[in-house]
């Protein structure tokens, strides 16, 4: 395989990779990190010319041992109690969608990975047991309690609820919405911190303040964009909506801050699929 189709055959695969990784790690924005860090081994496997039989099969491999020592860093393993009254039939492509990434972290590993790879992304049982390396009888098992489970789930009341964020930091994001809003590009490059990090997701990294100015340039002069404030999993964020399409947003921006200067920027305008299924709200700017 040359490097042009290797890297082709990621691209192709990001978004697949990003749902199992977002579902294993019970968070969009995690996921993201996960998928990265995901993609940088299998370009250093290939690197060390390592033998590659099965190209998504290996791919998912790598993602889901990076998914578990995100999880093992985090120490969050809880598993959910369950009847021996077992149920075989997957659940429908669109109850599997909609449940939350949290809802999905909430099952024991083998089970989320046996889910989200079999009904989500629709891998075979001996694959799933190869990805998770477990045998197939133990794929089918956490299959069929994962299953369970997610219905025991949904038949809980939920408490939508997203974390309550700083105020400091509710009333940064605000102001840099509105900065956007109104097109004020320039005050929002005095707040920029000298080693200020771009990211444009699946995109390009840029560091430094002037490195980014092409950055704002190109918002300013695009008008199809509209812009709010609101939060992605409880954090702050810039909700990014198409002209006259505001129902639900097309992508999002997250903003760090160190001090009252702007140390990072990751803007998802090339990776859409990561507000796939993800907790989001749109909040007032006062």
């Amino acid at each position: 395989m040359s490097t042009d189709e290797f890297e082709e055959r990621l691209t192709a695969l990001r978004p697949r990779l990003h749902r199992y990784c977002a579902r294993m790690t019970g968070s969009t924005v995690d996921g993201e990190d996960v998928l990265q860090d995901t993609l940088v081994k299998a370009l250093s496997a290939r690197a060390e010319a390592a033998r590659v039989d099965n190209f998504e099969g290996w791919l998912f491999r790598i993602a889901h041992n990076t998914s578990l020592d995100l999880l093992r860093r985090r120490s969050r393993n809880t598993v959910v109690p369950l009847s021996e009254d077992f149920e075989a039939a997957p659940m429908p492509e669109a109850d599997i969608v909609a449940v939350s990434f949290q809802t999905f972290l909430q099952l024991p590993e083998l089970q989320r990975c046996a889910v989200i790879l079999k009904d989500v992304l629709g891998h075979s049982i001996d694959e799933v047991a190869s990805i998770a390396d477990c045998t197939p009888a133990a794929a089918k098992s956490a299959l069929q309690r994962g299953r369970t489970a997610l219905r025991q789930l949904a038949k809980m009341p939920t408490d939508t609820r997203l974390p309550l964020m700083p105020e400091a930091a509710r009333q940064k994001m605000a102001a840099f919405v509105d900065l956007f809003r109104m097109g004020d590009f320039n005050a929002i490059r005095a707040m920029l911190a000298d080693d200020v990090k771009l990211e444009l997701v699946n995109r390009l990294k840029w560091e430094g303040r002037d490195k980014i100015v092409p950055y704002f340039t190109r918002y300013a002069e695009e008008t199809k964009w509209r812009f709010s404030f609101g939060a992605v999993e409880g954090r702050p964020a810039m909700l990014v909506f198409e002209s006259g399409a505001m129902e639900k947003p097309a992508y999002f921006v997250l903003v760090d801050w160190r001090n009252e200067q702007i140390s990072a920027i990751r803007d998802f305008l090339f990776a859409p699929y990561a507000l796939d299924s993800a907790n989001w709200v749109r909040l007032g700017l006062a």
